[in-house]
């Protein structure tokens, strides 16, 4: 079972932030809401546009690192690729 997640979601400026979360829905009413991550506040509203799921909170965490790590052309990527295998 899934129970903790990495996501991405795209500001309203067009800036991408990375977070993890154990409920994305909840998250991202927290972020919309203001009650998010400080850099999320003055950028609302927010977009889920990335989600993967893992078993354990190390490796999300550790996923969560290597792609905040990663240039925005590298994250755009990977965004793409999964918007690409949802509609496969």
């Amino acid at each position: 079972m899934s129970d903790h997640y990495v996501y991405i979601l795209q500001c309203a400026d067009d800036t991408l932030y990375t977070g993890y979360t154990t409920d994305p829905e909840r998250r991202l009413r927290e972020h919309n809401a203001g009650e998010g991550a400080k850099y999320t506040r003055g950028r609302t509203p927010v977009d889920l546009v990335y989600l993967e799921s893992y078993a354990t909170r190390s490796s999300a965490m550790s996923r969560e690192y290597e792609i905040k790590e990663l240039r925005r052309e590298e994250k755009t990527r990977l965004i793409g690729e999964q918007s690409a295998e949802e509609w496969d």
